[in-house]
């Protein structure tokens, strides 16, 4: 199987779910509860205890959180090459839950953001493996060099890489022109709807993915419960599949970051793309019927 690298974000989610709705400037009963998170290093996990063989580079603090990171990754089987940052601390993310289930997140990057070319182990970097880079490290201006690093490393040596939009506000704020310049060369792009939209200004998943054929030969949009479709250069009609059936949602957070870690593995092998995006969307139903934006041993 195909070595992952995956270079990203790692951090702690306070997650606050809501039991009414919001009372502005006043108190409203809640459920809080703390999570490993980041979008990079939810996916790391994920594919670790899918079984794939996965290294996860970041930057943590020299602090509790992020030492109980670290053990958590490590607990998953990744192989977790974190740098110890001495001044900040690892990167915490507030998750509101409304009772209707919408999120919003006020993230810290804190360490995530001093990600440095020089973080990246050379021996990660080498033909026959894979590179995942999670979207918020070129989206941050702190760590987009280290981005930009990673994914010139990864074609210098041959290796396949993918990317992760991340995040549609913060890709706004970057702006599409920017972003489709840095990623240039990559193989697959994951993104969704929002994000697509973001990046050609088509409201519709399926043309925006055929846009996007003109900078990534595979293109893959996550539409939440409508399920996900994938789309190649040449071909007249997307492959589509189905959401997975839900049984009760207990949290989204990290959903998406749980479909990429389902998707990669098949489509790695070569797989067809409707048993990728099968696969995806089992992953991603799995992680919304849990607690917490990683698995749980």
């Amino acid at each position: 199987m195909t070595r992952v690298v995956v270079v990203g974000d790692l951090m702690t989610d306070a997650v606050a779910r809501a039991r009414y709705a919001l009372a502005r400037a006043s108190d409203t009963p809640a459920t809080v509860t703390m999570h490993g998170g980041g979008s990079g290093a939810n996916i790391a996990s994920w594919l670790a205890v899918e079984g794939a063989e996965v290294a996860f580079i970041g930057r943590r603090g020299a602090d509790i959180t992020g030492r109980n990171r670290d053990m958590e990754l490590m607990g998953y089987g990744v192989d977790a090459r974190l740098v110890m940052d001495p001044e900040r601390p690892t990167g915490t993310c507030v998750v509101l839950v409304t009772h209707k289930g919408e999120r919003t997140m006020l993230s810290d990057p804190g360490a995530n953001a001093a990600l440095s070319p020089e973080d990246l182990p050379r021996d990660l970097f080498n033909g026959g493996g894979h590179l995942h880079l999670s979207g918020y490290t070129l989206i941050n201006e702190g760590s987009r060099e280290a981005g930009l690093a990673a994914l010139e490393a990864a074609h210098r040596t041959g290796m396949s890489v993918s990317i992760d939009c991340s995040s549609s506000a913060p890709l706004e704020r970057t702006g599409a022109e920017p972003f489709l310049e840095w990623t240039s060369g990559a193989k697959l792009l994951f993104a969704n709807v929002d994000q697509a939209k973001i990046l050609t200004g088509r409201d519709d998943p399926e043309a925006a993915a055929k846009v996007l054929t003109a900078w990534f030969p595979h293109v893959v949009i996550k539409m939440n419960t409508e399920g996900a479709l994938w789309y190649s250069n040449g071909r007249p009609e997307p492959v589509r599949a189905a959401a997975d059936p839900v049984d009760r949602v207990v949290d989204g957070t990290g959903a998406g970051d749980a479909f990429v870690a389902g998707f990669l593995p098949p489509w790695l092998e070569g797989k067809p793309p409707a048993e990728a995006l099968a696969s995806g969307c089992r992953l991603a139903s799995k992680a919304i019927s849990h607690l917490g934006a990683r698995p749980r041993l």
